[in-house]
């Protein structure tokens, strides 16, 4: 499977959105989850301090000796901070709160921008045979995502269907443009998601009709619903696919993993 999109492998998202509560880290464990059982090779880098996707993957605090905060100021290895999950052929770069102070530190750094980027460039991850890394990224326009989007091939953001749910984006298609004229000219977007929807609402289908009459082909097809299995599954350390396989969430990040797929394999052609 993973043939169909080579040679430039591994493809590297980042997921984000400045705004907190779209439903980033749940889109970042959910498609990386689809995608690992589609047959492909991902690995999930926790860059948030909150090291919410590290806890909902099953990874608990106290086996996270060494983690993304290593990777970028320590030079720590990919083999010691890579971790396995319970999902077959899914990855994980954990994170802590000691990545709270990563901004500051990386500040006094001369390539300061660029950590992440060599750091998911050693040698080492050829071994790894990876299809995708995604990248959760705070819920910040921090040099940390900047970090992200000067590693990334692209940026997937997840916008929640809510009143001002497009109010927000246009600071970070700045960023996005400012990172692609000083330091990563290949940057694009990946594409636009939509969570938390809910069909039986007029705002939830106000902002789909806006987010595609601005952005037009950008935004998925695929919309994530509102689904009470999507907000359980992080109390039971595990994406949606592997709680609840047949749950409208989980049907909806097989479709939008799918999608992305296609989309890539496109452009590829």
């Amino acid at each position: 499977m993973s043939d169909l999109i080579r040679p430039r492998l591994p493809r590297i998202i980042s997921v984000a959105n400045q705004k907190g509560g779209v439903g980033k880290t749940t889109t970042a464990i959910n498609l990386g989850a689809a995608l690992a059982e589609g047959g492909y090779n991902v690995l999930l880098v926790d860059l948030d301090p909150q090291g919410n996707a590290s806890t909902g993957l099953g990874v608990e605090p106290e086996d996270r000796k060494y983690t993304t905060y290593d990777l970028l100021l320590e030079g720590a290895e990919l083999g010691d901070v890579l971790k396995t999950t319970a999902v077959e052929g899914l990855l994980l770069a954990p994170a802590t709160t000691d990545l709270s102070s990563a901004d500051i530190e990386m500040m006094a750094t001369e390539k300061r921008s660029f950590l992440l980027h060599d750091a998911l460039r050693q040698p080492a991850i050829d071994n790894y045979d990876l299809d995708f890394i995604l990248i959760d990224c705070p819920p910040s326009l921090s040099l940390l995502t900047v970090n992200a989007m000067v590693a990334s091939d692209s940026v997937l953001i997840p916008l929640q269907s809510e009143f001002f749910a497009l109010e927000g984006l246009s600071q970070l298609m700045l960023t996005v443009r400012e990172v692609r004229q000083t330091a990563n000219p290949e940057l694009r977007i990946e594409g636009v998601v939509l969570t938390m929807y809910d069909v039986r609402n007029n705002l939830s289908q106000q902002v789909e009709m806006d987010a595609r009459g601005t952005l037009g082909d950008l935004v998925f097809r695929t919309i994530v619903p509102r689904n009470v299995r999507v907000s359980e599954a992080p109390s039971y350390s595990m994406p949606v696919i592997s709680y609840d396989p047949m749950s409208k969430g989980s049907i909806a990040y097989r479709a939008l993993a799918q999608e992305m797929v296609d989309r890539l394999k496109e452009t590829a052609s």
